[in-house]
């Protein structure tokens, strides 16, 4: 991207910033309910094409969608509009794209395979283990943490944080210091009483894998997570840039123009809860292992996984009825469950799901943010379109 053109979609989307960053880490804890009525039959693959080139049509929608379906050793691509406005070429699979909040789905995959390893325990504390953080928060779990029942307070919510990325968006922050931001703050509630959904959360998780094996997180990326799946293209950077070629993510606020605000931000502010970058086809391939491939986890650890809290949501919401496990939620639809994550990020809305049993599984991803607080009519659309998507890849 040109400097000129960054500048300005800077000092464009400065004003909105807090705003986009507060629905990227919204607390969401409703019952959502299903998009479309009972009974209804999944739609056929023409009809699914035309759901896209619906979405994009959309007033405020985005520029481009893209959906990588594999069923079995079947593989399908939907996708309608653009990656980049300016050269007009459509997403690819190996587009670089930022997955948001499904980042959460990889810290909770580090931390479930160190469990596996007898290197964590679900039962394991913030004081055992961080025991620099407030005493306040010492009795945390790291199973309270991956459910988001921990009462950690978010620290993408803290004036001082937001403050900062008003004034720099692309400002480099300390990763493993972002507690610090409410390192003054009691606990929201008590812990394990109730869920909240909180960036916090994911950041202990990772330090708390850093705390019991030596390693940097980025590195028990690699190790755990990547090089089994095969990931090639995932990675967690620290700065604004994105890897050749990108899905353009995009700020839509008709009347204006579309504005490409893929590298307005810093990944290093949100680091394990929401700065990985990866491509459609490495996520679709995480998914499948994460929502139940075999061997990715033992039979207990998933057991663990899949302990759920109803009602809880992920955020943005995903199709169907939530409900929130171990870094995983569940989406019951019309047409049968799914497990998985959404994710929400300036210029960019995800959805990744996969079956039980691993062998299905779907990735759904747009190229501008929407979320409860954000364009909340576009997220009941997007909504939509992904439960009949669902239905489509649990069909035979």
């Amino acid at each position: 991207m040109p400097a000129h053109r960054g500048d300005r979609s800077r000092s464009r989307v400065r004003p909105r910033l807090s705003v986009a960053v507060l629905a990227a880490s919204a607390a969401v804890a409703a019952l959502v309910q299903p998009a479309q009525a009972t009974g209804t039959p999944p739609p056929p693959d023409r009809a699914l094409h035309k759901l896209l080139d619906d979405l994009v049509r959309t007033p405020g929608g985005p520029p481009g969608v893209i959906a990588l379906m594999r069923q079995g050793e079947r593989t399908a691509v939907y996708r309608a509009g653009v990656a980049d406005i300016r050269t007009g070429r459509p997403p690819r699979t190996t587009d670089h794209m930022r997955i948001a909040s499904v980042a959460k789905a990889f810290s909770g995959a580090v931390a479930l395979r160190l469990v596996d390893r007898d290197k964590l325990e679900l039962d394991d504390t913030i004081g055992e283990l961080l025991p620099s953080l407030p005493a306040a928060w010492h009795q945390v779990t790291l199973r309270q943490l991956l459910s988001h029942t921990s009462g950690l307070p978010d620290f993408s919510t803290a004036p001082a944080f937001i403050e900062i990325l008003q004034e720099d968006p692309r400002h480099h922050f300390d990763s493993r210091r972002l507690l610090d931001f409410v390192a003054g703050k009691d606990l929201v509630f008590p812990p394990g009483s109730r869920y909240e959904y909180s960036n916090s959360d994911n950041i202990a998780v990772a330090l708390m894998a850093e705390a019991v094996t030596g390693q940097r997180y980025e590195h028990l990326l690699e190790q755990l997570v990547y090089r089994p799946l095969g990931l090639r293209q995932t990675s967690l950077p620290q700065g604004y840039r994105l890897p050749r070629p990108y899905l353009h993510g995009y700020d839509v606020t008709p009347p204006a123009e579309p504005e490409d605000i893929s590298e307005v931000l810093s990944a290093s502010g949100v680091w394990a809860s929401g700065g990985i970058v990866s491509t459609p086809k490495d996520l679709n391939a995480f998914v499948r292992a994460w929502a139940g491939g075999p061997g990715f986890l033992s039979r207990e650890t998933r057991k663990q996984q899949r302990t759920f809290i109803p009602g809880a949501a992920s955020e943005p919401a995903g199709p169907g009825v939530n409900a929130g496990g171990l870094a995983i939620f569940r989406y019951e639809t019309r047409c049968g469950t799914v497990y998985g994550h959404t994710g929400n990020f300036p210029g960019y809305t995800q959805l990744a799901v996969g079956t039980a049993d691993g062998k299905r599984s779907l990735t759904f991803s747009i190229n501008t943010q929407t979320s409860k607080s954000l364009k909340p009519d576009l997220l009941a659309k997007v909504r939509t379109v992904q439960e009949d998507f669902v239905c489509a890849l649990l069909q035979h």
